[in-house]
């Protein structure tokens, strides 16, 4: 069974509603018609597996003309509703079974208010979908980085350079250690800085820096764009020896990212700029783990999760439930490469590793890296070294005292 967890506002009686969402999402509609056997309720039905309230709203959250018609402006019960839908139902079609667990449920007159919270699949379903290529041991290995966190950066200015300005910018950043460079996710196929050209140029330095230091770069490339366009310039990187790709998912959809997958050996980067329309309101779009399990069925290798104490919104704790839900397998050894950014820098980095509980995540700074007054280099170490305390319970303050480059970082970035 394929098993969707939804928080629910409705001024309706629970039992109902459920009930109305399973048969509207599987084998019923708003009336029996011919041919709907009972055989055929039992085999394709959906099940309702739990109503649980948790809440109550004095209004509902979201207008309903049904609602509106009916008079029902008063209090709304919000609920925990648990279904499962048969696999059969959906087969393995990643669009379909958005469409199962999501789809019109958002459109019912009688919910005021619904969030997809969870989507859990059994592990031989799992299988059946792409799996990462890379992975998180995977990634690792390419970077040659076994130890500790991932450490990197995105091109800034994110937006203006020619290809040879990113290219001579990368190659700085790759001497002053970087593992991983990421496109920010506006950048497209400019006419000032075609996708290609800065695949070219900048694959050009990262051999040669390769050549000189046995070390391979990971950058991805933002290759965000409709799906013939995707394929050709994944094929592309892999011609000039690259290793990742970016993709904007939102923007692409499952569908263009699952064919991107079965099309290419590289690491799909998985930026999910766009989330926040879907996610920040308690009772409506997705949550997060639903989005992430989404989206692992088409098989990226890395996830977004924004950051601790950042520049977005996002709590604490929604910043750990992604990063811990990227680190849990859902079959096999299909985890993938947590990736934290927005606002992150030496002195966050303490927090993020003891909510995570591990070092497996890609620890990306702009500023932190860019901005240090030492320069990138300084930035990176000073990374570096806020890992070295945290291992040996050194509070940073203390590490600082004989390492410069986290004393600068904390002196520079630690004011706000």
């Amino acid at each position: 069974m394929i098993r969707a967890t939804y928080h629910v506002e409705t001024p309706c009686p629970i039992a109902e509603v459920a009930a109305m969402m399973a048969g509207e999402q599987s084998a019923g509609t708003f009336v029996r018609v011919e041919g709907e056997t009972d055989a055929l309720r039992d085999r394709f039905g959906a099940r309702v597996v739990e109503t649980t309230q948790i809440g109550e709203s004095p209004a509902p959250s979201l207008r309903s003309a049904w609602a509106e018609r009916k008079g029902l402006d008063g209090p709304c019960g919000i609920f925990r509703v648990v279904i499962d839908y048969p696999e059969d139902n959906v087969g393995v079609n990643l669009p379909t079974l958005a469409s199962v667990v999501a789809g019109n449920l958002y459109d019912l007159g009688e919910v005021t208010g619904l969030k997809l919270i969870d989507v859990t699949l059994t592990s031989d379903y799992r299988r059946r979908y792409p799996m990462p290529v890379q992975g998180i041991a995977g990634t690792r290995a390419s970077l040659g980085v076994q130890d500790r966190p991932i450490f990197g950066t995105i091109i800034k200015p994110n937006i203006g350079l020619s290809p040879d300005q990113i290219a001579a910018l990368v190659a700085r950043l790759a001497q002053a250690g970087a593992d991983f460079v990421k496109d920010d996710e506006i950048a497209g196929t400019h006419p000032h800085a075609p996708v290609d050209a800065r695949i070219r140029a900048v694959m050009d330095v990262v051999r040669r820096h390769q050549d000189r230091t046995g070390k391979l770069v990971m950058v991805a490339f933002n290759i965000t764009d409709e799906t013939d366009a995707m394929r050709r310039h994944a094929d592309l990187i892999e011609a000039e020896g690259g290793s990742c790709a970016m993709v904007s998912l939102n923007w692409c959809g499952l569908s263009a990212v699952e064919s991107l997958r079965r099309h290419t050996g590289l690491a799909i980067h998985g930026h999910r700029n766009g989330y926040g329309g879907m996610g920040r309101h308690p009772l409506l779009g997705m949550g997060v783990r639903a989005y992430q399990a989404l989206y692992r069925l088409a098989g990226i290798d890395h996830m977004h999760v924004h950051g601790m104490g950042g520049k977005f919104s996002d709590l604490d704790q929604d910043v750990t439930e992604a990063a811990r839900h990227c680190l849990t397998a859902m079959a096999d050894e299909d985890r993938v490469m947590p990736v934290f950014s927005s606002g992150q820098w030496a002195g966050t980095l303490p927090h993020t590793l003891r909510q995570i509980d591990s070092d497996d995540l890609m620890f990306l700074c702009g500023g932190g890296i860019m901005a240090h007054p030492g320069g990138p280099a300084a930035g990176l170490a000073s990374l570096r070294q806020a890992h070295e305390a945290v291992r040996a319970g050194t509070p940073l303050d203390q590490a600082a005292c004989d390492r410069p480059e986290l004393a600068a970082a904390l002196a520079t970035f630690g004011k706000g």
